[in-house]
């Protein structure tokens, strides 16, 4: 019985392995003789606690060490601040933070229902 079993598993391990690549159907993708350059955005998250601590993609830091970090971020690539506060955080460390964003040279921020009313624009054009 422990035979066929162990048959049974290694029959479809072996056949697993060798039905993934298959999935797949091999073609020849096209390639534009101008191409576009898309630009590489690097994405930074901000996190703000109801203690009024500050974390920097996880990371628990001071509002200087994020002016210097998001300048060094900014200065390779294009930079995305994505900042998300608890509910109960208090307004003057996020006045802070803003301001650190600022000190940063990082001046342009859109809020999620700005994002919204652009995606809603976009969708429109399309139609």
């Amino acid at each position: 019985m422990i035979d066929v079993m162990m048959f049974l598993l290694v029959f479809f391990v072996l056949i697993s392995l060798n039905a993934l690549p298959a999935l797949g159907l091999r073609v020849a993708l096209p390639y534009a003789s101008n191409p576009t350059h898309l630009e590489v955005t690097r994405r930074v998250t901000l996190t703000l606690t109801a203690a009024g601590e500050v974390y920097l993609d996880g990371e628990k830091t001071t509002l200087e060490g994020i002016t210097e970090r998001l300048r060094s971020y900014a200065r390779d690539t294009k930079l995305t601040v994505i900042i998300s506060a608890d509910r109960d955080a208090h307004l003057q460390p996020l006045v802070s933070l803003l301001d650190a964003l600022k000190s940063a040279g990082i001046v342009v921020a859109e809020s999620p229902a700005d994002m919204g009313a652009a995606v809603k624009q976009a969708l429109d054009k399309r139609k």
